[in-house]
């Protein structure tokens, strides 16, 4: 069966229009520039350098990157129609293989054990849904309690009494190799310290992408890119997504749908081990009983910010990463922001006001607004017991902001049986 067959002009399987040209490298190049450039300048009004420093940014990039694997892993499956609440459960699993696997082999196989530990939860997950039809969000939210409840059970199990190890760790696992570019990072450290406005931003990004940059880090780049181009660029892809879109049509068409969903959601399920694996094998170098933390549910919301695309999720997965590692910094780093979220409310409330009248979206958006200033200017600093919260709060802001362009794959959590169309 040819492309084709599948997508013919600019319509898709549905009947639907395609939506409007997506963003390209150079329009993604002016936001990061912008986006940068609006750090810089918090950075300069509020003084709190180390919103733009490299260390946050180092950070930043070693949060985001296990958000964005469970993200990426929740798009293939989604893609085939099949919602994957369970991606924290598999992620938990991910961790522990990469401990156990990682200690006594090694880490590339910590690796391989990782994405695994990962598949064997997308295989339940699969089995559950392709094959005996039980609802999505059910069989997820088994997943997380499996999952949790397997690793606690397995930790216990093989950890317990070896060096270092115990019913809640792995002993201590070899490290993955790091690459850092030889007299580049030096040098834009001294730009850096300067505190020149966008200059030394700009300093501190790239020596945050060229210093200890883990070769799972760049590993997970890949896999974006790779996904982009299986699922946009192959056949493979096309029939993958037909899937998710109309499996009535897609199976008119002569694609075997459930062998379709089933290998998404076993690829979606290694991904998300993947991203387990990282918090192990790179984030600790040890596995811990709760190392995930929720950040499953937060790559499924990237995932969603994303609008169910590799370019919008890796954004996404960015902003998550950053507000966890800003957090980490403390209150007084989050009081700055404080003033940033102020200034976008009211600017999104006279948005929805002026161009899309909707009066009571924006006469609340500025009110929040303004106490968020009010709050801004009569504190120093947002207190301990709440600058943990920061990334739960920008995942809701964000999602709630974003609903309105949202879009996800037409037959998403439906149950499909074979010969259904017929």
């Amino acid at each position: 069966m040819s492309a084709a067959g599948l997508e013919v002009g600019t319509t898709t399987v549905t009947g639907r229009p395609k939506h409007k040209r997506r963003y390209g490298p150079r329009e993604w190049a002016v936001i990061a520039i912008g986006v940068l450039a609006v750090i810089a300048i918090l950075r300069v009004a509020t003084g709190a350098n180390d919103i733009a420093s490299s260390g946050a940014l180092a950070a930043a990039i070693g949060l985001a990157v296990p958000i964005g694997l469970a993200g990426l892993g929740g798009l293939w499956s989604e893609r085939a129609g099949v919602v994957n609440i369970g991606l924290e459960g598999m992620m938990i699993l991910g961790t522990w293989g990469a401990g156990f696997f990682g200690y006594h082999m090694g880490p590339w196989a910590g690796v391989l054990g990782a994405i695994a530990m990962g598949m064997i939860g997308g295989l339940i997950h699969a089995v559950a849904t392709v094959t005996f039809g039980v609802d999505h969000i059910v069989s997820g939210v088994a997943i997380n309690i499996i999952g949790l409840g397997v690793a606690k059970y397995l930790a216990a199990r093989f950890f317990t009494g070896l060096p270092g190890g115990g019913p809640t760790q792995s002993p201590q696992v070899k490290e993955l190799p790091s690459f850092t570019l030889p007299g580049v990072s030096p040098a834009l450290g001294d730009l850096e310290k300067k505190h020149w406005f966008f200059v030394s931003d700009l300093a501190a990004v790239l020596r945050a992408v060229c210093t200890n940059l883990s070769v799972l880090t760049i590993i997970a780049i890949l896999l974006f890119v790779a996904t982009w181009w299986i699922l946009w660029r192959s056949a493979f892809g096309l029939r993958l997504r037909s899937v998710g879109e109309s499996p009535v049509a897609a199976e008119s068409l002569g694609v075997n749908v459930l062998r379709y969903k089933f290998l998404a959601v076993l690829i979606s399920g290694g991904l998300a081990g993947l991203g387990g694996g990282f918090l192990a094998l790179v984030a600790a170098s040890i596995y811990r009983d709760g190392q995930t933390g929720g950040r499953g549910y937060i790559g499924l919301a990237a995932m969603i910010f994303g609008n169910w695309r590799p370019g919008g999720l890796l954004t996404g997965a960015a902003l998550f990463g950053y507000t966890d590692a800003v957090q980490l910094r403390g209150g007084a780093t989050v009081h700055a922001f404080l003033l940033l979220f102020a200034v976008l409310l009211i600017a999104v409330g006279i948005w929805q006001i002026v161009r899309n009248h909707r009066t009571v979206q924006g006469v609340l958006a500025i009110v929040v607004g303004v106490l968020v200033g009010w709050w801004y200017l009569a504190a120093d600093a947002v207190p301990a017991e709440l600058t943990g919260t920061t990334p739960y709060v920008t995942t809701l802001l964000v999602l709630a902001f974003a609903s309105q362009r949202l879009r996800m794959p037409a037959a998403d959590g439906q149950i499909y049986r074979k010969g259904e169309g017929h």
